[in-house]
């Protein structure tokens, strides 16, 4: 089992910049992607960015540009600088981490923290 810890999140004005941070813990040898989701209020969880064991990388098209995903793999925890930020991208910004253990794929997910972009 993988225990994963946001920080970062906060209140920013339009344009601004933060940086999020995941670390993970306890079955950390069986991590293979890892990337961050977002939920604002009444929608849907989706996908922001995510990055594999190897560095390939993928980005949802509002953020391309925009956003960076990085990742430590000596600290187990990976990085999400936001860039030119938008009221739009006001949401609960959650972590995630795919454990792979005998052919088993398993999703595991932080606690979300908040970022808020006012206008």
């Amino acid at each position: 089992q993988v225990q994963l810890a946001e920080s970062g999140g906060g209140l920013v004005q339009t344009g601004g910049s933060l940086k999020l941070s995941c670390a993970a813990s306890g079955s950390i040898f069986s991590i293979s992607t890892m990337g961050w989701y977002r939920q604002a209020p009444g929608k849907q969880r989706d996908l922001v960015a995510r990055i594999t064991r190897d560095g390939a990388t993928n980005y949802a098209d509002s953020v391309k540009g925009r956003f960076t995903i990085s990742r430590d793999n000596a600290k187990n925890t990976v990085y999400l600088q936001m860039n030119s930020l938008k009221p739009d991208d006001t949401a609960v910004y959650y972590c995630y981490a795919n454990t792979v253990v005998a052919g088993t794929v398993s999703g595991n997910w932080g606690q979300g923290t908040q970022v808020t972009v006012s206008s």
